[in-house]
């Protein structure tokens, strides 16, 4: 219990401290842009390089890896289902659909895993899933859905390769697999520059809160309590499904899947919809919800699984 409440203060923390900054005014009035967009052009793809450049892919392979993208295709589906008979536009479907599927496994995943799970590895499939999968595939429909949708087909083709998120998760497989060694030159600046990623994700999302009304009001209400009750109960209990009714898994390996697929939305969800400009307040909305309501279902699952 003690590691779950660890990582849900820890990031409460920080976004406090980003709700002060942007009640103070202390970064002006561009402040939140600034911090949005250097996660995403610069630390985000920092981050991901160093991360899975030194991963090992063999987890690629796992039981867990397949519960993982089943349960999270499984959320998104329902989502985007939704979304096509309520008529929501591409961009809004494709944030909802991440809101509800796509799990914080990086700042509050690797914490739990590492006090809850006993062991931060455990959170890599999901991780080097949501990187290398989930995450190119959702910035292309965003891109080609936007700006990037227009021009000639082979310009669109090329929309993966020029967005910053997709490019560093990409290149860090690639390291990976080809067990290139990188110099420590290079390294390490890298590493000291994704070092800025969650801090930044995590400011920017508190200043965001400034002046902003209570979640789960306005035109997003349908779609942010969907995404909620999708994230925070329907992604794990299609887990714990897929788990032991299909792949057969019991005690300790059944109560990892479960609860990486508990964990609320993830704060970069709203990076991703601030830098494209689409359903912002749906993101905000979805991931401050889910991050309060997985509490209680993190420690379920745990008093029950563990």
């Amino acid at each position: 219990m003690q590691g779950v409440l660890n990582g849900f203060a820890v990031i409460a923390l920080v976004i406090a401290v980003g709700y002060v900054i942007g009640r103070l005014g202390s970064l002006g009035g561009q402040g939140r842009e600034v911090l949005t967009r250097l996660a995403f052009h610069v630390a985000s793809p920092a981050l991901l390089f160093t991360t899975l450049a030194r991963t090992d892919l063999s987890v690629v392979f796992s039981s867990r890896l397949l519960v993982t993208a089943l349960s999270t295709a499984a959320a998104a589906g329902v989502f985007v289902a939704v979304g096509v008979v309520r008529g929501w536009s591409v961009g809004r479907t494709t944030i909802g659909a991440l809101c509800a599927g796509y799990v914080n496994s990086g700042n509050l995943g690797i914490p739990i895993a590492a006090y809850v799970l006993g062991d931060a590895s455990l959170v890599a499939p999901v991780l080097l899933f949501q990187l290398v999968g989930v995450t190119p595939v959702a910035l292309t429909v965003l891109d080609l859905s936007g700006a990037g949708g227009k021009g000639p087909l082979w310009r669109r083709l090329l929309v993966p390769l020029r967005n910053p998120i997709a490019v560093g998760s990409l290149a860090g497989v690639a390291v990976s697999a080809t067990g290139l060694t990188v110099p420590a030159p290079v390294m390490d600046p890298l590493a000291l520059i994704g070092g800025m990623s969650v801090p930044a994700v995590l400011l920017a999302f508190g200043i965001s809160l400034c002046g902003s009304t209570l979640p789960g009001r306005g035109p997003d209400r349908t779609a942010v309590f969907l995404a909620v009750a999708l994230k925070t109960v329907g992604q794990p209990a299609a887990a714990w499904a897929l788990a032991a009714g299909v792949f057969g898994l019991r005690g300790a390996p059944l109560l990892d899947v479960v609860v990486t697929s508990a964990l609320p939305a993830a704060q970069n969800l709203y990076t991703y919809a601030s830098t494209y400009g689409v359903a912002e307040r749906l993101a905000r909305d979805a991931i401050l919800l889910s991050t309060a309501v997985s509490v209680p279902v993190l420690v379920a699952v745990a008093a029950v699984l563990g």
